[in-house]
């Protein structure tokens, strides 16, 4: 039973992107559908962060199944059995449809984990990105010569404490490092509007440089944090001394 004895003070952690590419559908393709009103297909998908050399989708180097047993994405309530489990690899969806909504994404580990479920959302892209992060619907001929559109998150999944045999699982599967520099375009993020540019001409590619410019752009976001918490603070104990002194004058 040693195996089932947890690691303590050991993190271990493996990175994926989740998220969603779309392409508008041409007129003869929308003719075909039984639903005629939806202009585009798209896939959500979870996949390992690192893209397979000269891949023509966003992530997916790695076999995730190792430590995934199941993804569950939660479509809108129009699309018929709304709720799609995926148990083996690739973890994805494909639809077709005319609207963006959130989708609730579930990611259930694998029993030898001993981890719960984890969940979150993603808000399907269907349309251009631009510099606002405000939609703009283009017309069939320019949205078709703009090409796929990709919405992607990088995020990293730790494991605190795991069991001894999970722990021996998860190293036995090095996670595919992530390129230093960039190859190609890079997915664009409205956290980051700057990288809009840099998103366009191709496929999407994330790199070891993003998670570390995120992670710059995560503390200089909670430096400011601070420091408005900062303010704030000395502001109210001004005021505070100021109903005192106000309270005394009263009294007097």
């Amino acid at each position: 039973m040693a195996e089932r004895v947890r690691q303590r003070g050991i993190s271990i952690f493996r990175p994926i992107v989740y998220g969603n590419t779309a392409t508008v559908l041409t007129q003869e393709e929308r003719n075909a559908l039984s639903t005629p009103d939806h202009t585009h297909k798209w896939t959500v998908a979870v996949r390992s962060a690192a893209s397979a050399p000269d891949s023509d989708i966003v992530g997916g180097a790695d076999d995730l199944s190792y430590f995934i047993k199941r993804v569950t994405f939660k479509l809108h309530e129009t699309y018929a059995n709304p709720t799609r489990n995926v148990d083996k690899p690739p973890f994805e969806v494909s639809e077709t449809g005319w609207g963006e909504f959130d989708i609730q994404i579930r990611i259930t580990f694998v029993p030898e984990s001993g981890e719960k479920a984890i969940s979150f959302f993603h808000h399907l892209k269907l349309h251009p990105w631009t510099a606002t992060t405000e939609p703009e619907i283009p017309p069939l001929e320019e949205a078709l010569k703009i090409g796929p559109v990709h919405s992607w998150q990088y995020d990293e999944i730790v494991f605190n404490d795991p069991f001894q045999s999970f722990l021996q699982t998860l190293l036995a599967h090095p996670p595919t490092p992530l390129p230093k520099t960039k190859r190609r375009p890079i997915p664009f993020h409205a956290t980051n509007p700057g990288s809009l540019e840099a998103s366009k001409g191709g496929v999407p590619e994330f790199t070891a440089l993003m998670e570390k410019e995120e992670a710059e752009r995560l503390d200089v976001a909670k430096q400011a944090v601070i420091a408005e918490t900062d303010k704030w603070r000395n502001i109210l104990i001004e005021k505070e001394k100021e109903l005192k002194k106000l309270k005394k004058q009263l009294e007097a």
